[in-house]
């Protein structure tokens, strides 16, 4: 199984900036897409940004212009920059990778790291 560990979340004032990181460890051959997600409490869990295996990006109506996925195929890794932070960001957040392995196919996340924005 292809196992993910968020961390990089914490306390900042609105108007911060925070990045987190996901690392995937456990060998996988190929991805179909590489996402963030967070859930607010009371709230759904909502996407917030996703990388595509052929390179395109997507973002949430509320984070464009201010959240940036990216990733470094070198350390497993993906990320989350975050800037400009408002209240309203605060929730937990969660790395999710779909894609292909030996074995099979997986989807696999992650246990979370909550982004607390104080106004």
């Amino acid at each position: 199984q292809v196992q993910l560990v968020e961390s990089g979340g914490g306390l900042v004032q609105a108007g911060g900036s925070l990045r987190l990181s996901c690392v995937a460890s456990g060998s996988f051959f190929s991805f179909d897409a590489m996402s963030w997600y967070r859930q607010a409490p009371g709230r759904q869990r909502e996407l917030v940004a996703r990388i595509h295996s052929g390179g395109s990006d997507w973002y949430g109506d509320s984070v464009k212009g201010r959240f940036t996925m990216s990733r470094d195929n070198a350390k497993n890794t993906v990320y989350l920059q975050m800037v400009n932070l408002k209240f309203e960001d605060t929730a937990v957040y969660y790395c999710n990778i779909v894609g292909s392995r030996i074995g099979g196919r997986f989807n696999s996340w992650g246990q979370g790291t909550q982004v607390t924005v104080t106004s």
